[in-house]
């Protein structure tokens, strides 16, 4: 099966959330080929889920004189600070993942290429649930900031949470974005949040801590490779079509 690659590099957050619903609302669950797409953040932004009130959860007066962004996901879930990072979202549905899966089952077996791309790099990668090093480890804690709680699925190095994922689905078409800190300068994020984390709701690494010196470019095709093979596709590198494009300057505009 064939899926296409779009690499749109490091755009603006409002760019880069335009791209992702261009790239859902353009997508014919009976036409479409699915698509993975790889992006970056330039200049840094947080992000806030579908639900949240940015002005409950961040400072953004200081945001304002940081010169920081904050821009809305189509998904749920909470804040994140998006800088060094490598980031990827996907539109597809069902037919598209190997055998009958539900939501959770899809969200687990899409997440399992992160895994994947990890554990090539020689780490200790699991889902949350899966957990050996703390037993104690609590799950399902909901936080306005995305890496300071943990789901059954998301994924944990050593004990400790690595980027995090989100899933939306209409009747048939299944949307999943994610991201991979290479660095993710935890105090200095936290800094803009209204409400202090905890020394437990620090608890969160990055690739850098976890590798020493690592090359983004490197890692980027560990995560392709991860994907071809956890979903058994190829993957064709494309560009946006007339129709995807037009669509993505519309959202932006409006955004903007």
């Amino acid at each position: 099966m064939n899926w296409r690659l779009i690499d749109t590099g490091e755009l603006d957050g409002f760019s880069n959330m335009a791209f992702d619903e261009a790239l859902l609302e353009s997508f014919d669950p009976e036409k479409s080929l699915p698509v993975l797409r790889l992006y970056g953040w330039n200049p840094p932004a947080f992000s806030i889920g579908r639900y949240q009130k940015a002005e409950e959860v961040l400072d953004l007066e200081k945001c304002r004189a940081n010169h920081i962004p904050v821009v809305r996901r189509i998904t749920g879930g909470g804040a994140i600070y998006h800088t060094q990072e490598l980031t990827y979202s996907l539109v597809c549905t069902q037919k598209h993942l190997p055998g009958s899966l539900n939501v959770k089952e899809s969200y687990k077996k899409i997440s399992f290429f992160l895994i994947m791309a990890y554990r090539s790099l020689g780490l200790d990668a699991s889902y949350a649930l899966e957990n050996k090093n703390n037993t104690e480890m609590k799950l399902g804690v909901k936080t306005p900031f995305c890496f300071a709680g943990k789901e059954e699925y998301d994924i944990v190095i050593q004990g400790k949470k690595i980027g995090g994922n989100a899933q939306k689905r209409s009747r048939i078409t299944i949307f999943q974005h994610g991201s991979v800190p290479y660095r993710q300068n935890l105090d200095y994020s936290s800094s803009f949040l209204l409400t202090p984390l905890s020394p437990e709701e620090k608890e969160s690494t990055d690739l850098f801590s976890q590798t020493g010196i690592l090359s983004p470019e490197d890692f980027k095709q560990k995560i392709l490779s991860a994907f071809s093979e956890n979903l058994s596709i190829s993957l064709i590198e494309t560009e946006l079509s007339s129709n995807e494009k037009a669509l993505y300057e519309k959202i932006l505009n409006e955004k903007k």
